[in-house]
């Protein structure tokens, strides 16, 4: 009998619990309060925001970072050096995504996110404190690579554990409108991080954004974490770890060893639907800026203000889309997503070479609102995939694994097709690809959205 039902002492019952195996229909969508829950979304949204905005704004002022650290190259090696680094530091998150994932499935969702956006923090704050390579040579590079590796770490428990975090608290019919939050809060946080980006390319010089300016937004993230690590230590951890922990011979005291044992399969179709958001997510989102700036000539403060409005509709769709993949499934919604990429995304990076500003906007729009498809439905996928006892791991580890080696180097690899290719819908193709790969995947995923935690 799965331990998440016999939980006396939990104080609430596991969400988890649901006997009649019909989402809505068991306890859990009344174990929690209103104002609970309302806190749990306050967590995970502040939590995450301020970890993806101290992650984002590196991409934002890529070109500008692109000239202090590597300022003897031409531009285009400069920015192709700037996105190795970024690239980079998503190689340590599969190993950071074992780790969080075993703290959080061992110790407790709440400890691993409290603790992760601490030393988010503090590496975001040191960038800022990074002399340039005009003070101290290689040295300075050095360390925006070291400092990117911890960032790279850290961000490997976020997405995964806020996820968890929700899903484990939402009621059973609305676990993917909760879920959607993690993705809103993490375009919230590049919304945040473009709109100082724009602030300061549009206030600043040339020369006092490049020697002082760049450093601003990164000195934000040291009292940002603070209050979001605040937030969070005064939450308790969800109603089904808690049942589970009372059940300690359930436990597995190696959690990812279990979940390669057991869950392979729910592993391997994980890593491939998250293709789709890990190059998606960084070519539309990130590198979208210094793709209209570089590629397409636009002014530093007209790609900005594009994104941003972009971001923003990106945001209110997102909702929509978690609304949408609890009445019609999550299989159904990310399927449509792929399809509409593989049709659509080719033309639409053909519209954005036109010239036209409002054009590239509403393509802009028009992508996003497709990524959303994908990114709303992903997190409650992902988390319904695998079983309370290695949902941490199972999210944290496929999540991670796919970012790590797509999402990461996608600004670095659509900047490389451009100058391979000499084409300007190299990343257009490249998004086409990984939409491929990631329908794939789905296909062979079943539907979850119907069915309570403890079956899955």
């Amino acid at each position: 009998m799965s331990t998440e039902q016999n939980s006396p002492g939990a104080g609430v019952v596991a969400a988890d619990a649901n006997p009649s195996g019909r989402a809505g229909q068991g306890t859990d969508s009344a174990v929690a309060s209103k104002d609970l829950r309302r806190r749990v979304v306050t967590a995970s949204f502040i939590g995450n925001f301020v970890e993806w905005f101290d992650y984002a704004v590196y991409g934002y002022l890529a070109a500008v970072i692109s000239s202090v650290f590597f300022p003897e190259a031409d531009r285009q090696t400069a920015l192709l050096a700037t996105f190795a680094v970024f690239a980079i530091s998503f190689f340590v998150r599969p190993l950071g995504g074992f780790f969080w994932g075993h703290i959080g499935d061992k110790l407790g969702r709440r400890k691993a996110l409290s603790l992760s956006i601490v030393i988010m923090s503090v590496s975001t704050f040191c960038i800022a404190l990074i002399p340039g390579y005009g003070t101290i040579g290689m040295l300075a590079p050095v360390l925006l690579l070291l400092v990117r590796v911890v960032q790279g770490f850290s961000a490997a428990g976020e997405y995964a554990g806020a996820s968890a975090f929700l899903v484990e608290y939402a009621p059973a019919n609305r676990r993917g409108l909760y879920a959607a939050v993690v993705p809103a809060s993490t375009a919230a946080g590049l919304l945040l991080g473009s709109l100082i980006a724009a602030l300061l390319s549009s206030v600043l010089s040339t020369d006092q954004l490049h020697e002082w300016g760049w450093r601003l937004p990164f000195l934000l993230a040291a009292p940002m974490g603070l209050i979001g690590r605040y937030i969070r230590t005064k939450l308790e951890d969800t109603p089904a770890f808690r049942a589970l922990a009372e059940q300690e011979e359930s436990a597995p005291k190696a959690p990812a060893l279990d979940m390669f044992r057991t869950y392979r399969k729910q592993l391997i179709i994980a890593c491939g639907a998250v293709l789709l958001n890990a190059v998606g997510f960084y070519v539309i989102l990130s590198f979208m800026t210094t793709y209209l700036s570089e590629e397409l000539g636009f002014g530093p403060t007209e790609s900005f203000l594009a994104t941003t409005i972009a971001l923003a509709s990106y945001i209110g769709f997102i909702f929509l889309t978690g609304i949408a993949s609890d009445r019609f499934g999550r299989k159904r919604m990310l399927i449509t997503a792929s399809v509409l990429f593989m049709l659509l995304t080719v033309p639409a990076f053909m519209l954005l070479d036109t010239g036209n500003f409002l054009v590239i906007v509403l393509v802009q729009i028009l992508l996003g609102g497709m990524l959303t498809l994908n990114d709303g439905t992903l997190p409650s996928f992902l988390a319904e995939l695998f079983p309370t006892k290695v949902r941490y791991s199972g999210f944290a580890v496929s999540f991670n694994l796919s970012n790590a080696l797509f999402g990461g180097t996608a600004p670095f690899m659509a900047t490389l097709l451009i100058g391979m290719t000499q084409s300007k819908l190299a990343p257009g193709w490249y998004l086409v690809a990984a939409s491929a790969v990631s329908l794939m995947a789905v296909l062979f995923a079943a539907e979850t959205s119907r069915k309570p935690l403890r079956h899955l």
